[in-house]
């Protein structure tokens, strides 16, 4: 089980799982449904059986999609990317990061890419409600970047935790107090 220094400082091990994502004409993939789920609980079992702590989930295309219940980003000569919406979960905490990222004035894409330039990214990390944003050291082996989280993920990390915790003005919109 991940601690919360492991996950935020050290970032996790990644392994690309043998299971891809549903098909956008299989099922309802949009929806959180239970059914959904199964396929995410099965790459995510493999993942661990084999000692790693999160699976990536490839698309029927063999393009990278997302974790097994968090989305994606990967970092490249600067520029923030993540796959587009037609493929992906529509996660409040992946548009979260974009907007975050656009307000810093980081450059981003949505677009596709594939595993291979995922494993010579720069940075990469998950973000989800329970991931929060998460960073990843090492994908199927190999290092990712320098095998520690990137300066843009630190930066969209340390704003994130200062924005949940009610720190930076201008976000009381995304917050809702108990």
């Amino acid at each position: 089980m991940w601690t919360l220094t492991n996950t935020t400082e050290n970032g996790i091990r990644v392994k690309t799982s043998s299971f891809s994502r549903h098909h956008i004409n299989v099922t309802m993939t949009k929806s959180k449904t239970c059914g959904n789920y199964v396929n995410s609980y099965m790459a995510k079992a493999e993942a661990l059986s084999c000692g790693f702590d999160e699976a990536l989930v490839l698309d029927t295309n063999g393009l990278v999609s997302e974790g097994s219940g968090e989305n994606i980003f990967m970092v490249r000569d600067g520029v923030l990317m993540t796959p587009p919406l037609p493929s992906v979960l529509e996660g409040i905490t992946r548009q979260s990061i974009i907007d975050m990222a656009r307000k810093l004035k980081i450059d981003f894409l949505e677009r596709n890419f594939t595993r291979d330039e995922l494993y010579i990214a720069d940075e990469a990390f998950f973000t989800g409600t329970a991931a929060e944003v998460t960073p990843i050291r090492e994908v199927d082996g190999r290092s990712i970047g320098a095998g520690k989280p990137g300066p843009i993920t630190k930066k969209l990390q340390n704003m994130f935790f200062k924005i949940v915790k009610g720190q930076i003005k201008g976000y009381s919109s995304w917050l809702t107090y108990v």
